[in-house]
């Protein structure tokens, strides 16, 4: 088949969470059982960087100013590139500002990318011809099966992965015409949700097929508990066998303390012993007291309520005092209030807390590598990658209990 994933994150080329590391393997993975398959992004700077070297595909004038659709090829997988400095070429995160503020373009931007998906999927690129399947994921390509429907592509089938349904890329009901897309979308059977415009509720409604990343959170997102206020539509889907829960898995080749080139030392499960060479290189790192029995817990996530951060800040705040042997380090970033409270900790007490703030794909290796316990205190998870990581590393996950 000829698939075209869609999305906003990549690994290596861009990253902020699992997403990117779904898309930096999946579409390898279905490339090597012999799908012709290819990715869309934007053309953000830090991709920009890494691929300098590109091919114009077509250019258009849109309704987020001028595009210019661009191809170049990536670990043997095809990956066409929105090039509109205008709305990517910007430093730091792909969503917000320095201030953890959403970007008040953001409904072009990645309205952008569906309609860019949607084209190239019918076919913009002559050499390639119309996609089979278009796989859009997450709120940010949530338009795209909205394109294919209104523009009656229907021999283009669609599908819609949700990689965590509490980001739902909602806006003022007045940009659906700002986005080329009709008005009649905008009714409970569409892209509306309580007034507003849903990327989200677009993907959901007009898409085939819906995966998400685990068969329990399939059946939580059908709850009104786990649903975020879409658990009617989503029941729908489910009765209709249009929605699936499919577990989200290990890259190997990546994710391997036996050949990691990240770690300090290499090891694997009949050689642990050769795990505390990273931990003690990672006491040493954030400058923590390297004494082999303390207990080194380790933390990589976003800085939000729903990881549950301010849970373990207050724990951290109780338990520290009286726990000497207890040492924390966290790489992460978010709300501007958490990383306040944990740099603080970190002062306060400098040697048990050591803290990464922003985003360093090396040392979250590293932190994986060396931690005893790695802590996972989110409020709800749809699959958690990182624990998944852990285990494959023997950093014991503790977790905060969610789902069935």
């Amino acid at each position: 088949m000829k698939i075209l994933h869609a999305a906003s994150e990549l690994y290596p080329l861009i990253k902020t969470g699992g997403l990117a590391d779904v898309l930096g393997a999946l579409p390898l993975a279905q490339a090597k059982q012999g799908d012709d398959v290819r990715v869309v992004l934007p053309y953000y700077r830090q991709i920009r960087e890494k691929l300098p070297f590109t091919a114009e595909v077509a250019r258009r004038d849109t309704f987020g100013g001028y595009v210019v659709i661009r191809y170049a090829t990536f670990q043997n997988v095809g990956v066409y590139l929105i090039d509109a400095p205008h709305l990517f070429d910007r430093q730091g995160n792909p969503y917000h500002n320095e201030f953890y503020q959403d970007y008040s373009d953001n409904v072009i931007r990645f309205g952008i990318l569906g309609w860019a998906a949607a084209a190239i999927a019918t076919g913009i690129d002559p050499l390639w011809g119309k996609a089979d399947v278009l796989h859009a994921h997450d709120w940010q390509a949530g338009l795209a099966p909205a394109y294919l429907r209104t523009w009656q592509r229907h021999d283009i089938k669609s599908v819609f992965t949700i990689h965590n349904i509490a980001y739902q890329g909602c806006f003022n009901p007045r940009h659906v015409h700002d986005v080329w897309l009709p008005e009649w979308i905008l009714r409970t059977d569409g892209a509306e949700f309580y007034g507003q415009f849903s990327f989200l509720k677009a993907g959901l409604y007009f898409a085939d097929h819906i995966t998400t990343v685990s068969p329990t959170y399939a059946k939580e997102i059908t709850s009104e508990l786990g649903a975020y206020g879409m658990h009617g539509l989503l029941q729908t889907r489910a009765a209709e066998g249009r929605l699936s829960g499919i577990l989200n898995g290990v890259d190997e080749s990546i994710w391997n303390p036996a050949t990691d080139p990240e770690l300090f030392q290499h090891y694997d499960s009949k050689n642990l012993y050769a795990k505390s060479a990273n931990k003690k290189a990672l006491q040493e790192h954030f400058g923590l007291n390297t004494q082999p029995e303390n207990l080194l817990t380790v933390m990589v996530s976003r800085l939000t309520s729903q990881k549950g951060a301010d849970l373990l800040v207050e724990s951290l705040h109780r338990l520290l005092p009286n726990q000497p042997q207890l040492q924390f380090a966290l790489l992460g970033s978010g709300s501007p209030e958490l990383e306040r409270s944990f740099n603080e900790l970190a002062e306060y007490y400098p040697q048990q807390i050591g803290v990464y703030i922003g985003y360093n794909e090396k040392l979250a290796h590293q932190l994986i590598g060396g931690g005893d316990l790695i802590l996972i205190p989110s409020r709800f998870e749809p699959c958690g990658l990182t624990q998944l990581y852990g285990l494959k590393y023997g950093t014991l996950p503790l977790v905060r209990q969610t789902g069935d």
